[in-house]
């Protein structure tokens, strides 16, 4: 653990060295927080605490890479950085933890974190593997720690109206719901090939959306889908997708997700119902539109998720930080995150073997072992 003040030179052997903690980062009145991963996602992260959540501390921050972590710190004034999450988890400065890593690191850092007693949040997936997050849900039954799981979508002002309509009656009984989810440009081959592919990558977000709106789970799932890009049909990945999802409620959901669109970040919903539909549209840089003899003009939407959501990754954080210091329900589990890679799968098989796919070949057996199958 180093602290920043120290030169940067010496952060290396500092981090490696016993964990000293400065009693100036105890405030009874706040959660102290510990990020691991200072890369984008953890970055926001730590914009939202240290800027807009007042009763939120953020006391250490953690990456393998050292200038990262250091940069970081140096950026928002934490006290402490360090490379070993573990010198994080262990620190009795912080009092939660929020998991930015790569999927592949969340297991034994949510071990780790749970063993310690520190209520964790953790960026989607929780892991890939059905059979890892089982464990991961038994170990964190025995432990007092609250664990949120990151999908910000739920906490954007849009989304949640578009819910409250639904739940007010206001479109009568829901029929069909259509979700697109379109991202301006693939990401780098690199990070597709250890992504798990776009039905756990990207449709996740999808999946969980469906079932926050309609309030229902996944019945039976139907795939369809294509690689465009000659890099991503190279690692065997799709890049256009169409899934159609009956509900255990009865509703129709259809989820159009493509790794690259001209209009940009195509986030949209069309909940339709007997008495009428709620839609959220695109949301713009700016609310000004002309109109020339070629037609009617505007910008494209907000280019990216990180501005997209920007508030929503706010509000989240603020949920978070609520559900510890108030002791108030999680609403978005590990049995929430476990449900979107069961999804995935059951799209990748559907896919495989073009057929539909039911829930109970892949769901929970009689003795409790999760299929075998994925």
């Amino acid at each position: 653990m180093v602290d920043i003040s120290a030169a940067a030179s010496d952060f290396s052997a500092s981090a490696k060295s016993a964990l000293t903690i400065d009693s100036s980062t105890d405030d009874a009145n706040a959660l102290n927080i510990g990020i691991i991963g200072c890369g984008r996602i953890g970055q926001c992260h730590a914009r939202s605490i240290c800027t807009r959540i007042p009763n939120a501390k953020l006391v250490c921050v953690s990456d393998v890479f050292e200038s990262a972590a250091l940069k970081l710190a140096k950026t928002y004034q934490v006290p402490m950085a360090c490379t070993d999450p573990l010198d994080l988890i262990n620190s009795p400065a912080v009092h939660a933890i929020i998991v930015c890593s790569p999927t592949d690191t969340h297991a034994d850092i949510i071990k780790a974190a749970a063993a310690a007693g520190k209520h964790i949040f953790c960026e989607k997936p929780v892991d890939k593997n059905l059979h890892i997050i089982a464990d991961l849900n038994n170990t964190l039954a025995q432990h007092p720690v609250k664990f949120f799981l990151g999908f910000q979508r739920r906490f954007d002002s849009h989304f949640r109206r578009a819910k409250a309509a639904v739940q007010s009656g206001a479109i009568g009984k829901p029929i069909k719901l259509h979700l697109t989810s379109r991202d301006p440009a693939p990401p780098p081959v690199g990070y597709l090939k250890q992504s798990g592919g776009l039905f756990l990558d990207m449709s996740s977000h999808d999946f969980d959306m469906a079932r926050f709106l309609t309030g229902s789970n996944v019945a039976s799932i139907s795939a369809v889908g294509m690689a465009d890009n000659p890099e991503i049909a190279a690692i065997d990945d799709l890049d256009h997708t169409l899934v159609t999802a009956t509900f255990e409620n009865g509703c129709i959901v259809t989820i159009d997700n493509s790794r690259a669109s001209s209009l940009g970040y195509d986030q949209r919903a069309e909940f339709f119902g007997t008495a009428g539909s709620v839609n959220v549209g695109n949301v713009h840089p700016n609310t000004c539109h002309f109109t020339d003899k070629d037609g009617y003009h505007s910008e494209n939407p907000l280019n990216f998720f990180m501005e997209r959501y920007a508030e929503a990754y706010v509000e989240e954080m603020k949920a978070f930080v609520d559900v510890v210091l108030n002791d108030t329900p999680v609403p978005c589990g590990i049995e929430d995150g476990r449900l979107t890679v069961l999804y995935a799968a059951m799209a990748n098989l559907s896919i495989k073997e073009k057929r539909a796919v039911h829930i109970g070949e892949f769901e929970k057996s009689t003795d409790g072992e999760l299929s075998a199958r994925y």
